[in-house]
């Protein structure tokens, strides 16, 4: 029993030293841009999202306010309702366009840390030799 609990503290003592040895490379350039780009579209996203989701409320309101307009034949309101619903569909319109940007940031990011992990990998392998 004492022979295991000895040679189990000595290959935990090995595994120690080995993992103290090796240590994390600072990231590239490269890398340190695209997790910048990254989060920016990640961000950006987001705020398409919230966007959206006003947009939405904007045009389920212009289209109750048009039907009440309708339902009372006030011509005014349903005018009101109609620009409601139009403005809430060009906001929706703008938003996605905001969105697909964002994940076209995003995507380039992932591109650029790809690059800059390639980058490192291939140089600590020509440290190596």
């Amino acid at each position: 029993m004492i022979r295991k609990l000895v040679g189990a503290s000595v290959v935990a003592g090995a595994l120690a030293l080995c993992s103290s040895l090796v240590q994390a490379k600072e990231p590239t350039a490269a890398e340190t841009e695209g997790n910048r780009m990254e989060r920016k579209g990640n961000a950006e996203e987001r705020a398409a999202d919230a966007d959206k989701a006003r947009a939405a409320r904007l045009e389920k309101k212009g289209k109750a306010v048009k039907s009440e307009g309708k339902d009372d034949g006030d011509k005014a309101e349903e005018a009101r309702g109609e620009h409601l619903e139009k403005k809430g569909k060009a906001k929706m319109k703008a938003a996605e366009a905001r969105g697909d940007a964002a994940d076209t940031m995003e995507k380039a990011g992932n591109k650029a840390e790809k690059a800059g992990v390639k980058d490192k990998k291939a140089e600590e392998k020509a440290g190596e030799r």
